[in-house]
């Protein structure tokens, strides 16, 4: 498979130029222009952030996209799945409710949010997934697949399950309905090793299934209630959680990568990430740690598979932050190094398979050329 072209700028400005403006004069750069938007639909695909986190990206970025599609003719709206866990965003009215607090609505963005998979999560359509190998069809958020031209706007960050969140995971565990997320969560279930564990709790409070209980003193996870989603796995500081199915993360983010490939597969799309507040957990939880890398910058590209190569690449020559979760780990003397920013931030994550078979099952590339925007 070819290069394919990535486009980067980093967060430097002029005095008179704002980040937005840099933002939209990379998309251009990109060939965002190059897509016949005249009169048609075009879903923006975004995460708004769990009630109490602030690592989400801005609506402000969502709005300067929102206008150069609305420059080119389109008709935009900002768009998300409801969750399969209990919060915030568990079905529509609360999570419309979740993203106006937290700064997204029609005046800050300068267009409508649809919730795709509607009121309940239940509002999807079954898409054929392109070359698949573990999900011959997804359950994708209907509003998504109405729309005639598809654009994603990522908060590229670290993730408990994934080790990063980036384009592909905004996509296909995004898009999926709620039962969509349940067929990519299924391939395993989390247990403890009750002589690691040390009942402090914190799982159970990252739990959004209410599946752990402490009866006997020590953590257990109810599978029946388990949701399979790992927070918890994310959340022990003591590895005292683990799968029962040691492929579940790889399978995950398989599967991940086809339903990312039913999201975009026969109609235009263009990918945009930004690399900044680079979390060590995913934005849906209700809090966010410090950053564990620096802000890097803002890419763009036709290829998702490129782009969250791209951004893995950069993030892993970046220097971690000393104060964080990532700086912690690498500075206790006990720690054992993988190399790697996203392992050693949540070392029971797996990331280069996601994108292996993205690339296998032709959703893109992962070899591409840089080009630099000043």
């Amino acid at each position: 498979m070819s290069q394919s072209k990535v486009y980067f700028t980093d967060f430097r400005t002029q005095l008179d130029v704002s980040l937005t403006k840099k933002l939209q004069k990379l998309i251009r750069k990109a060939g965002i222009d190059e897509i016949d938007m005249d009169g048609k639909f075009v879903a923006i695909k975004m995460h708004f952030g769990e009630l109490g986190n602030l690592a989400y990206l801005r609506p402000n970025y969502a709005k300067a996209v929102a206008d150069v599609v609305k420059e080119n003719g389109g008709v935009p709206f900002l768009t998300d799945c409801n969750t399969l866990y209990p919060g915030s965003r568990k079905n529509a009215l609360e999570h419309l409710d979740c993203a106006n607090i937290n700064g997204f609505n029609t005046v800050t963005t300068g267009c409508q949010i649809l919730i795709a998979d509607g009121l309940r999560g239940t509002d999807d359509i079954e898409v054929p997934v392109p070359n698949g190998e573990y999900c011959q069809t997804a359950l994708i958020g209907r509003a998504v697949m109405d729309a005639d031209i598809f654009i994603s706007l990522t908060h590229f960050k670290g993730h408990e399950s994934t080790g990063f969140g980036g384009t592909l995971k905004n996509i296909g565990m995004g898009c999926g309905s709620r039962g969509g997320k349940m067929q990519q969560h299924n391939s395993g279930h989390p247990h403890v090793d009750p002589d690691l564990c040390r009942s402090c709790r914190r799982c159970a409070k990252e739990c959004g299934s209410n599946a752990i209980s402490y009866d006997s003193g020590k953590a257990w996870i109810d599978p029946e209630l388990c949701k399979g989603c790992g927070r918890c796995i994310g959340a022990c500081a003591f590895d005292a959680i683990s799968n029962d199915n040691e492929n579940a993360n790889e399978i995950l983010g398989c599967k991940i990568s086809e339903y990312a490939a039913a999201v975009c597969n026969d109609r235009p799309c263009f990918h945009i990430s930004l690399i900044t507040d680079v979390s060590p957990n995913c934005d849906c939880h209700g809090e966010n740690d410090a950053p564990i890398l620096p802000d890097l910058g803002m890419l763009a590209s036709f290829d998702p598979v490129a782009l969250d190569q791209a951004c893995v690449d950069l993030c892993q020559k970046a220097d971690p932050i000393r104060n964080s979760q990532l700086g912690d780990h690498l500075a206790d003397p006990h720690w054992h190094h993988h190399h790697d920013h996203f392992r050693d931030n949540n070392p029971n994550t797996r990331w280069k398979e996601t994108l292996e078979h993205a690339e296998k099952i032709g959703l893109g590339s992962r070899e591409y050329e840089l080009v630099v925007m000043k």
